[in-house]
C-alpha cells in the first residue's frame, strides 16, 4: 500500500498488489479515498458486487478476458460464471513521491499472457474547495495483434450497460447527480457532458475528462458508482502496436461546489 498526500495529509491509499480471489480480477486500486476533512468517498469489496474495488481501471471484456471481475455477460445467455478472469499487475515504478505515482503495468489473461501494457500516472494536488485526483492511463496493444475492449452492452445486454474503464465505487447511499444541463441518474447515465457532479451532505465529487466517444455510466439507486465508459455501444479496438490514452480529474470536496450551468 502506498499513500497519496496533499499538504502532508493522507487523502488516498493505493493498493498496488492486492491479494484477492481470481474471480475478482485482481488489479491495483485506490481505497480509501478521503476528503481533506477525512470523509471516505470510496467503497471496496461491497456485498452487492465484491469485484468493485474503490477507484480502479477495469474492463469486462478484453479480447475475451474478464478484467472487471464477477460474472461475464454472454450474448443470449446473460451473466454467467466463466473461467475467463485475468489480472492487472504492477511491473515497475517510474516515479513515486507523496503526491505523484507513475508505474508500468501489464494486463494479463487467465494463462498469464500479456494482453496490454499500461503506463499509469496518479497525482493528488490542492484544488479550490478541496483537492483533485488526476488519473491518467495509456494502454498499448501487442505489436502483432489488435486488442478489443468490450462491455456487457457490446455483448448484447440491454439497458445501456456499457460500463468499463475508469470506475469509482462510491460509499453506500443514494447521492444526487447532475451535469451542466441535466439532473438525476436517468438523465446523467449515458451522457457525454464535460463534467459530472456527485453530491451528498458529507461530500462532493466532480468528475471530468471523458475521451472521444466515451459516456458517463452512472448508478445511484441499485448501487452508487461512476464510470468513464470506453465501450458504450460498440467495442473499442486498440490497434496492434498502438496506444489508447485517457486522463481524468476528480475534485474531492467536503462542501458543495458551485459549478456554472447554462
Amino acid at each position: 500500500m502506498v499513500e497519496l498526500r496533499v499538504d502532508g495529509r493522507t487523502v488516498a491509499e493505493y493498493v498496488v498488489e492486492p491479494d484477492l480471489d481470481p474471480t475478482l480480477s485482481p488489479r491495483p486500486y485506490l481505497h480509501p479515498v478521503r476528503t481533506l476533512g477525512g470523509v471516505t468517498v470510496t467503497d471496496v469489496l461491497p456485498e452487492d458486487h465484491r469485484w468493485h474495488l474503490g477507484v480502479s481501471v477495469a474492463v469486462q471484456d478484453v479480447s475475451g478476458t474478464n478484467l472487471w471481475g464477477g460474472r461475464t455477460y454472454v450474448r443470449d445467455a446473460g451473466y454467467t460464471w466463466l473461467d475467463d478472469h485475468g489480472r492487472i499487475v504492477h511491473d515497475e515504478w517510474l516515479e513515486r513521491t507523496e503526491s505523484r505515482l507513475a508505474h508500468r503495468l501489464r494486463w494479463l489473461d487467465r494463462a498469464g499472457e500479456t494482453l496490454l501494457t499500461e503506463e499509469r500516472v496518479i497525482a493528488a494536488e490542492p484544488a479550490e474547495g478541496g483537492w483533485a485526483l488526476a488519473f491518467s492511463y495509456a494502454l498499448t496493444a501487442p505489436a502483432d495483434r489488435d486488442i478489443e475492449l468490450g462491455s456487457p452492452a457490446t455483448n448484447g445486454r440491454p439497458g445501456n450497460a456499457g460500463y468499463g474503464g475508469f470506475f469509482w465505487r462510491l460509499p453506500p447511499g443514494e447521492p444526487a447527480v447532475r451535469t451542466a444541463t441535466v439532473d438525476g441518474e436517468e438523465k446523467c447515465h449515458g451522457s457525454e457532458e464535460p463534467w459530472l457532479e456527485v453530491r451528498t451532505d458529507a461530500y462532493t465529487l466532480v468528475f471530468s475528462g471523458l475521451g472521444e466517444g466515451d459516456h458517463w455510466f452512472v448508478r445511484v439507486s441499485g448501487y452508487p458508482g461512476v464510470c468513464a465508459a470506453l465501450a458504450w455501444e460498440t467495442p473499442l479496438v486498440v490497434p496492434a502496436g498502438q496506444t489508447l490514452r485517457r486522463g481524468h480529474r476528480v475534485l474531492v470536496a467536503d462542501s458543495p461546489i458551485t459549478l456554472p450551468r447554462p
